[in-house]
């Protein structure tokens, strides 16, 4: 219950942790899901772009042009941003469309950063779901995961990468460097 409160209050943040999860998964090296910088989720939300639009009656406000959205080290670029909502907060929806959009967060003091890009990203709060669509590309630390579309499922935890079919010429590809191979060495 209160992790669902507090995906409803942040869902941007949200959208980050779990991009961060899917990399993660994606990653030998990393045995465990690890969430952004404490102090992401206690920092405000700042939005700047060449124009913005809201449309109380659709619950929709759409940014455009040359759009940048940070909350603490979480940094969304796009040439456009569209957050989605209705009544229910659960049910938010939050795309960012860009030549590409990228999305970069430090995962932890320690970590290197989580970079995501795709033509289309969309989060869709109520099926859990973070999707990254043509050209969809997630890297951390050497680890790289392309494909023409991108599927982070929160709930299964799973990652699911697809070729572009109707172009047929961009497979799923992973990268792992050999760093993320080798096992930590043990302290004495």
């Amino acid at each position: 219950m209160k992790a669902n409160k507090l995906r409803a209050a942040n869902p941007l943040k949200a959208m980050a942790r779990w991009l961060f999860a899917a990399i993660t998964l994606t990653s030998i090296a990393h045995s465990s899901l690890l969430n952004a910088l404490p102090s992401d989720r206690d920092q405000p939300i700042h939005i700047s772009a060449d124009s913005a639009v809201r449309e109380e009656s659709k619950g929709e406000t759409k940014y455009s042009g040359n759009v940048v959205l940070t909350q603490g080290s979480l940094i969304i670029r796009a040439n456009s941003l569209i957050i989605q909502q209705d009544n229910d907060p659960d049910k938010t929806t939050i795309v960012a469309a860009g030549d590409p959009a990228t999305l970069e967060q430090i995962p932890a003091a320690d970590r290197a950063p989580i970079i995501a890009e795709a033509m289309r990203m969309v989060y869709r709060q109520n099926e859990e779901l973070i999707r990254l669509r043509d050209n969809a590309r997630i890297e951390q630390d050497g680890t790289v995961l392309t494909g023409g579309l991108i599927d982070y499922l929160m709930a299964e935890q799973r990652v699911r990468a697809v070729s572009d079919n109707a172009e047929g010429n961009q497979r799923v590809e992973v990268v792992i460097p050999p760093s993320a191979l080798q096992k930590p060495k043990e302290e004495s």
